[in-house]
């Protein structure tokens, strides 16, 4: 019986019309309902109480947005199992991510949500006000069902976790120290800040081959051109990051003459940032052309494209100018150093003169490596580096890392230092914090190239509002583990997917 209930969509319009003409009222019910609970059942029958028909529709797999590997049901399942309900009709598949289409197919008499929805404005989607907006419309009665609440996403969380049982285990200690209220409002008090950043503009390449074996004169290995890409990476990223998150955001870096790319960085910034590109004569733009196998995505080989020159003083002192005017204005300066000669010896201590809160990144890379760590500033109010960077900034390979994390975020006078340790997730170490280990989030990598830039860009606005430093790791590896799912920088972490992952762990 069950199956029969289960139709495609534009059939369940054809049904819904001429229960209507049989003067039927035909009620609907819309939702994801990945994990079918009592609180679902009841809501079902209150809401077929309303009319004579119930029709559901439920969104399908590609649409579902409650954070990370969800839905925890295929959409066939999820179907079956509402078609298994005595006060369900019919059930049927959306075809689009919201209601709004649908609702304007079907035509219902009554649409029925849950009390959870009775303010809009809670619905950090936006979605429950547009589909109000849909109804009013057509004239379609809105209804609100008045019972017990349950969530699919606390119960997934606490009986079919998709984590290690340490991580499980974390998250349930970091729920009772910091409840999902006070680390959402980490993230929305950051559109309040405005942000200065400045660093290297990185240009990345990805050029896909196949592989088609050995050369026959030379013992390397031959490759056959597919396609390539070409990404705003560097500075342009980590600004790109920070845009989806904070109210303002200025950028101060360099271009060089020997390649033309001031067109490209520009048109690769969010709208809403304001640059400022200071030219220099005669050095190319930073290029990193990597070479990758289009089938394995693995990479091959890297070409580097840059100049090791330092920039002319009268570059760098216009910079400083720049520096010293734009901090007076700003919350934050964040020095995101790639180590490529963006940032001089003079621009570093105008940073630490004049940033009100700073936060600072030195990135070891094949292009520095030895030459540039987190000993070229003196000071930082927020540090965030790599484990290998913070080993070869104490030239210790094998010691533990606490006493060289908290040596040197002393030695910084910083409130908060982060070191990222990839799969292993991050060590955090602050001024009235303590220290703290914060496992990763990430189940799927795709491409950890920019996962530190988010991670850096968002730590940033939350250490500069003075958030606990476990919150701090908490949203980095969030955010880092929505970022390696990213090819190259592609696009930025986005904010409402961000605060739904974080929604979806800790609710």
């Amino acid at each position: 019986m069950s199956d029969t209930k289960i139709v495609e969509l534009k059939r369940l319009a054809q049904v819904v019309a001429e229960a209507r003409r049989n003067g039927k009222r035909v009620v609907h019910c819309h939702g994801v309902f990945d994990l079918l609970h009592i609180g679902h059942i009841r809501y079902f029958g209150q809401a077929r109480a309303l009319g004579d028909l119930l029709v559901v529709t439920l969104t399908p797999d590609k649409f579902v947005d409650k954070g990370p590997h969800r839905p925890a049901f295929p959409e066939t399942l999820r179907a079956e199992a509402l078609a298994s309900l005595a006060c369900v009709d019919y059930v049927a598949i959306n075809e689009w991510p919201t209601a709004e289409e649908t609702l304007r197919l079907l035509r219902p008499d009554v649409y029925v949500k849950g009390s959870e929805f009775k303010v809009s404005s809670a619905d950090m989607t936006g979605k429950i006000a547009q589909e109000e907006k849909v109804v009013r419309e057509l004239g379609i009665q809105l209804a609100f069902t008045e019972d017990i609440v349950f969530s699919s996403t606390n119960l997934i969380n606490r009986f079919i976790s998709i984590y290690p049982q340490e991580v499980t285990a974390y998250l349930e200690l970091f729920r009772k120290r910091h409840p999902l209220e006070e680390v959402l409002a980490v993230i929305d008090r950051m559109e309040r800040l405005k942000v200065l950043v400045i660093g290297d503009v990185i240009i990345d390449e990805y050029v896909y081959c196949e592989a088609i074996g050995k050369s026959s004169k030379d013992p390397v290995l031959a490759v056959k051109y597919q396609s390539e890409d070409r990404f705003a990476g560097g500075i342009l990223a980590v600004a790109n990051h920070l845009a989806n998150f904070a109210g303002q955001v200025e950028l101060i870096s360099v271009l060089g003459t020997r390649n033309q790319y001031e067109g490209f960085a520009r048109a690769g910034l969010n709208e809403k940032i304001k640059a400022q590109f200071f030219t220099v004569p005669g050095i190319p733009t930073v290029v990193k052309r990597r070479i990758l196998d289009g089938y394995t995505f693995n990479k091959l080989i890297e070409v580097y494209d840059l100049d090791e020159r330092a920039l002319p003083a009268a570059i760098s002192a216009a910079i400083c100018a720049e520096v010293r005017a734009r901090a007076a204005t700003a919350d934050i300066v964040l020095a995101a150093d790639f180590g490529h000669g963006a940032i001089t010896r003079e621009i570093i201590e105008t940073l630490c003169a004049s940033a009100p809160f700073l936060a600072i990144n030195t990135q070891a890379n094949a292009g520095n490596r030895g030459f540039h760590t987190i000993s070229r500033y003196p000071r930082a109010d927020y540090a965030c580096i790599a484990e290998h960077e913070m080993r070869l900034e104490a030239r210790d390979a094998l010691g533990e890392l606490r006493p060289l994390l908290e040596q040197t975020r002393r030695r910084l006078k910083a409130r908060y230092m982060i070191v990222t340790r990839g799969q292993r997730g991050c060590l955090v170490s602050g001024d009235g914090d303590g220290y703290v280990v914060v496992p990763a989030f990430a189940r799927k990598v795709v491409d950890r190239v920019g996962a530190g830039d988010a991670f850096l860009s968002a730590t940033a606005l939350a250490a500069a509002q003075g958030a606990p430093g476990e919150v701090l790791g908490f949203l980095g590896n969030v955010i880092g583990a929505e970022a390696v799912e990213i090819v190259g920088n592609a696009k930025a972490v986005d904010k409402l997917k961000v605060k739904k992952t974080i929604v979806a762990l800790l609710k």
